[in-house]
C-alpha cells in the first residue's frame, strides 16, 4: 500500500472517530472547503446535495442534535487512488424514540489529503419500534 493510501484510510478512520464523537469541527478538518456532500436521501437523483463546509457542517450538526446517540459502526474502509468507500451500520434513535438501524456506504473522492466528495447511500428500512427502560418495545 502507498503511503497516499495509508494517510487516506488514516483519514478516512479519523472521519467516522469525529462523526461518533459529534464533533463537526474535527469532521470538516477531514474536508477541503469547497466539500460537496450527497445525503442518502432528498429530492434529487443525488438525494440532497449539499456544498461548501459551512452548509455540510450545518447538514451534519443537525444530525447530532436531533439524533444525540447517533453512531456508525464501521464495518470497512478501502481506498482505491483518489476514491475510498467506507461500510458502516447507522443506528439513532429519532425524537419520538424510534430506533434507526441500516446498513449503508459513503463514496469518496479525494482531492490531496483530504475528501473533496462525501456520497452517502444507506438502506430504506423502516424505522423499528421505540424500546422501553427494560430493552422491551413500547
Amino acid at each position: 500500500m502507498s503511503p497516499s493510501q495509508e494517510s487516506r484510510l488514516n483519514l478516512l478512520r479519523q472521519l467516522f472517530a469525529a462523526f461518533n464523537r459529534h464533533d463537526g469541527a474535527a469532521v470538516m478538518a477531514c474536508t477541503t472547503d469547497d466539500i460537496v456532500f450527497d445525503a442518502a436521501a432528498g429530492p434529487d437523483i443525488c438525494g440532497r446535495r449539499l456544498s461548501g463546509a459551512r452548509e455540510v457542517l450545518a447538514a451534519f450538526e443537525a444530525t447530532f442534535n436531533s439524533m444525540p446517540d447517533v453512531a456508525w459502526e464501521c464495518l470497512r474502509h478501502d481506498v482505491f487512488g483518489d476514491r475510498g468507500i467506507s461500510e458502516w451500520i447507522f443506528r439513532a434513535t429519532t425524537a419520538d424514540g424510534q430506533r434507526i438501524e441500516a446498513e449503508g456506504c459513503d463514496l469518496f473522492f479525494f482531492r490531496g489529503e483530504k475528501i473533496c466528495t462525501k456520497s452517502a447511500f444507506r438502506k430504506d428500512r423502516p424505522l423499528q419500534p421505540a424500546r422501553d427502560e427494560a430493552g422491551g418495545t413500547r
